[in-house]
């Protein structure tokens, strides 16, 4: 099984990172991650941009051009980017946009939705929203013109576990990553987002896993194993998200 890493981020020191509420995290470059992941099977990934990155992408950019075309980039942008900057982009090799509601950094969620609802259109990149899943009953109405999302980390939290299967059935999907994070039973949540919605699990190792109170461990890949059917499994390690990104079922 060729394994799609759904969530990753490369911090490359060569570039700027403003920080985030004082936070700057240690290197973490293209040949840090794939010595932490050589021997698990992964051949393409998304590259999230983090928090403490700011909205300028050139780290972006740089990474995918350092993995090659089976890696994408999940950029983190103003609301003003242009749409020739949105194309140049997509040209990197970037396939969906990051909204960072979870760390404070929003200062304008509709006006980012409607960045969201114009990327779509423009090149169908999706969004995606790193969220407490406690805040999206609310949020619903608001994320509603966008037209596919997926949440980070399985919502983070079991009380919001509810309004994240809501969104599932309307057809979110959910990263399967980020288990140290939250307070979810983990095996039972994998279960429930999977049974409301196969398509809807993309797993993933959130290397480096800045700032989580349990850092990524391989043994988290079996666990998806054994808390999913075998076709779930597979779906999740990586048919989803790479139909998520728009790339080749079987990879590149």
């Amino acid at each position: 099984m060729a394994l799609f890493d759904a969530h990753l981020h490369i911090i490359d020191p060569r570039f700027a990172h403003p920080g985030n509420a004082g936070y700057r995290p240690a290197p973490f470059t293209v040949a840090d991650y794939r010595e932490r992941v050589r021997d698990l099977g992964f051949t393409g990934g998304a590259v999230v941009a983090g928090s403490y990155s700011g909205t300028g992408q050139d780290h972006l950019v740089a990474a995918l051009r350092e993995l090659g075309p089976s890696f994408v980039g999940v950029a983190q942008l103003p609301t003003d980017t242009s749409d020739s900057h949105l194309r140049d982009l997509h040209a990197a090799g970037v396939r969906a946009l990051r909204i960072n509601l979870y760390r404070g950094t929003v200062d304008d969620f509709d006006s980012l939705v409607q960045l969201g609802r114009r990327a779509a259109e423009l090149l169908n990149w999706p969004t995606e929203l790193y969220v407490d899943s406690r805040e999206l009953r609310a949020l619903a109405p608001r994320i509603a013109p966008l037209p596919r999302v997926s949440i980070d980390h399985l919502g983070l939290s079991q009380e919001g576990l509810p309004a994240l299967l809501a969104l599932v059935g309307s057809g979110a999907r959910v990263k399967a990553t980020g288990f140290g994070r939250g307070d979810l039973d983990v095996a039972a949540a994998l279960r429930a987002v999977a049974d409301k919605n196969p398509a809807a699990l993309m797993a993933g190792t959130d290397l480096p896993c800045t700032r989580a109170p349990r850092p990524f461990d391989p043994a988290d890949l079996d666990l998806i194993s054994a808390s999913l059917t075998p076709a779930q499994t597979e779906a999740a390690f990586g048919a989803n998200a790479r139909d998520f990104y728009g790339l080749p079922a079987s990879g590149l």
